[in-house]
């Protein structure tokens, strides 16, 4: 049995996503072999990410300023929106150097088996940004959540812009599959080979 201190800090790795309890004790263990001048900073870094990390006014994405660094870039694309689950999928679409477009940050799937509905996404101000745009992509995931999120924006969006052209990422990610696990050319076939949904 580990003293108390220890344990806590295990318990606190093992929430990370992916995280076993041994993995989590690797981790503990570690920042145990850690100075305290590194462990300050470790910590500071932590709490840095509450105090001065916030969502993109624009897109969602996290940023430290009031709108991220792709939607003040004026080499961005403005008129086509790349709609994604969450900042990490930006990521990793970054990734691929494919794509030149901004993106709109969902923060969430529609799962209605646990809750999560409509109203609690990021969509409102996907609807206000379709009105300036071109392209709206739908890049969730492929999973039950993901086409049940895709199939409800695109009918949202086609009901109050019967002539924006919305189109769905497909080829290239397997049925189940996550936008953060693909590798870069999965990501940029997906991409090139998107499909407009009828």
């Amino acid at each position: 049995m580990y003293p108390q201190s220890l344990q806590n800090l295990i318990d606190a790795f093992r929430r990370l996503p992916g995280v076993g309890e041994k993995t989590a004790e690797r981790y503990a263990l570690s920042v145990i072999d850690m100075n305290e001048q590194d462990i300050i900073a470790f910590s500071k870094a932590l709490s840095d990410i509450r105090t001065h990390l916030k969502h993109c006014s624009i897109c969602g994405n996290l940023c430290e300023d009031d709108t991220c660094s792709i939607c003040s870039d004026p080499n961005r694309d403005n008129r086509t929106v790349f709609v994604v689950q969450s900042a990490k999928d930006i990521l990793a679409m970054e990734k691929t150097g494919e794509y030149k477009g901004v993106y709109h940050v969902l923060n969430g799937l529609i799962c209605p088996s646990k809750g999560i509905m409509p109203d609690d996404l990021n969509i409102d101000s996907l609807v206000k940004r379709a009105a300036d745009a071109d392209e709206i992509i739908l890049g969730t995931s492929t999973t039950m959540d993901g086409e049940t999120t895709s199939m409800y924006l695109h009918r949202l969006l086609q009901e109050q812009y019967p002539n924006l052209n919305i189109t769905r990422i497909a080829h290239g990610l397997p049925s189940g599959g996550l936008l953060d696990y693909a590798d870069e050319m999965t990501l940029a076939h997906a991409l090139s080979d998107r499909r407009s949904m009828k």
